[in-house]
């Protein structure tokens, strides 16, 4: 059986991240529960302790789009900073406890520690370029493709058969957040991956038996 299910992001290495957590408020939040909703004004910061969250954007007619899943150590809330409304909305992708740091307590924090400004720009950076790229990707490259950077990318490597397994089990509706398509959409192109031999599903686990074709 794989291992349990793993962020898609990495985690700092940083200890100024569980130095600051011990300055919040610990708060724990059931499945699904909305920390954060896209434009309103907001000025703390959520430090994930225990389980995972989703930022995610959303149109009028309810479609989303996942911009990033975010477990132990990884932090959410920081586009706060300029006072300005919130980018993106977060959820509880599952049961969940965060460290809630207020605006003022990470000001503090940087001025006593102007060092980590620097890691925190450098977070906000690569935020913006997988931001950008997301964006490329979905305006570029079409469904099929995207579907297939999103297998490559959360493929574990090779067993001793060559076979790679996803390091997350996702749900179809869960890859067509990411995609910016219909699950609907997703399940077709499963099915006939899956119907080519190019993946398997165990368990309700994705594996790739062999190299996924560049068009399909």
């Amino acid at each position: 059986m794989p291992a349990p299910a793993v962020a898609l992001t990495h985690p700092p290495s940083s200890h100024h991240i569980e130095a600051l957590a011990a300055l919040g408020v610990a708060r724990r939040y059931r499945r699904g529960a909305l920390l954060i909703q896209e434009g309103e004004s907001g000025d703390t910061l959520y430090i994930v302790l225990q389980g995972r969250l989703r930022a995610f954007v959303a149109d009028n007619q309810g479609r989303e789009l996942t911009l990033g899943m975010y477990g132990p150590l990884e932090y959410v809330g920081e586009m706060s900073l300029d006072g300005g409304p919130r980018s993106a909305n977060v959820e509880a992708a599952e049961a969940s406890t965060c460290s809630v740091v207020s605006r003022a307590t990470l000001l503090d924090y940087i001025s006593a520690h102007p060092e980590f400004a620097l890691e925190l720009m450098a977070r906000l950076i690569r935020r913006a370029r997988l931001a950008t790229e997301s964006a490329r990707s979905v305006a570029l490259i079409d469904v099929y493709g995207r579907l297939v950077r999103l297998l490559n990318e959360m493929a574990r490597e090779p067993d001793e058969r060559g076979e790679r397994c996803l390091s997350e089990r996702m749900t179809h509706q869960q890859m067509a957040q990411h995609l910016a398509c219909s699950r609907e959409m997703v399940s077709r192109l499963l099915k006939d991956l899956e119907t080519g031999g190019y993946i398997a599903v165990r368990d309700r686990w994705i594996w790739l038996a062999r190299p996924l074709p560049a068009r399909w």
